[in-house]
Formats: C-alpha cells, sequence, structure tokens
C-alpha cells in the first residue's frame, strides 16, 4: 500500500450503482474486509487516537460493525459489545426505537453489557444519515456508557449523520468519505 492511507482504503471500497434502488451508489466494504493489508490499515486508522486510553468497551452495530468492533476491541484491549436488531438476543435487553427513511425500527443490547460509567467506542461501516447511529448513542448512555467516540470506516457527509453526532457531544472519526448518497 501507498503513503496515503485514504486514497488505499478508498481504493479498497466496491462501488454498487444503483443498489438497493436506483440513484444510490452503495460503498460495499466486504472489499476492503477480504484485503488483508487493507483491513488492517483501516483497524489501525480507526483505534489510532485511543491506544493507551481506557476504553473498557468496544459496541459494534449489527452486522459490519461486529467485524470491525471485534478488531477495534481486540487491539484496545477492550471488551465487546453487540448492538443488535429487535429480537436477536437471548437475555434480557435495553431497547430504543428509532426513525427510518420508511418507517420505525429498533435496536437493542443486553442489559448487563456495559456497566454505569465504562468508557465505550461505537463502531460501524458507514455513517449515512445517522439513524442508527444515533439511537446507538442514545442507548449507550440510556445504561450509563459514557460514549467516548463513534468511528466509521466511510462518512457520506451530504447526508449529516456524523454531524448529528457532533452535535449530540459525541467525537466522530470516520478515514474516507464519499459525496452523494
Amino acid at each position: 500500500m501507498s503513503s496515503n492511507p485514504t486514497a488505499d482504503l478508498r481504493a479498497a471500497i466496491r462501488s454498487i450503482p444503483d443498489y438497493p434502488r436506483p440513484g444510490v451508489m452503495f460503498r460495499d466494504i466486504t472489499t476492503l474486509l477480504g484485503n488483508a493489508r487493507a483491513f488492517r490499515r483501516a483497524v489501525d486508522e480507526l483505534v489510532q487516537p485511543w491506544p493507551g486510553a481506557k476504553i473498557d468497551k468496544v459496541a459494534g452495530i449489527e452486522a459490519r460493525g461486529f467485524i470491525l468492533g471485534g478488531a477495534v476491541a481486540h487491539q484496545l484491549s477492550a471488551g465487546f459489545v453487540p448492538i443488535r436488531k429487535k429480537g436477536k438476543l437471548p437475555r434480557d435487553t435495553v431497547s430504543l426505537p428509532y426513525s427510518l427513511e420508511y418507517g420505525l425500527d429498533a435496536i437493542e443490547m443486553h442489559r448487563d453489557a456495559i456497566d454505569t460509567g465504562e468508557r465505550v467506542i461505537l463502531v460501524d461501516d458507514l455513517i449515512a444519515t445517522g439513524g442508527t447511529a444515533t439511537a446507538a448513542v442514545d442507548l449507550l448512555r440510556r445504561i450509563g456508557a459514557e460514549v467516548v467516540a463513534a468511528v466509521f470506516v466511510v462518512d457520506l457527509p451530504d447526508l449529516g449523520g456524523a454531524e448529528k453526532l457532533r452535535a449530540k457531544g459525541v467525537t466522530v472519526r470516520t478515514l474516507v468519505s464519499f459525496e452523494g448518497e
């Protein structure tokens, strides 16, 4: 890989036009995940500000956030907490509904996954409108977590999600930006 990590990561992400609907350019990180050097660089860049910081847990949003979040948690010697769609976790959960373009959805996590005051980094592959990530921050805060940051490989800044998180007082780190949807 070259000395420009952003260009290298951008090149490792596949763009698929008109998916899931006409006019949308889908940014597929599975090609980045399948490229060992790009995957390693992405994880290294996501954790870069926090080595040595006390991070207790990394919370990953289903599903690609699980892959990235597990790797980030490993690098930071932190525990990992899955944030899932409603009905997927087997024990006592805390749930939060949130709005999508086409209606409502809900995310949840195990009630005992994070102790009050634990420092948490939220991880997902992409930030677009910020609906799911904002709901995840609210869910984490509801159970007493201190959300240190939210990190994403891809930002779609035209859709405003990262700014919504910053407006909630969350530090946001993204590695690659793409214009449009």
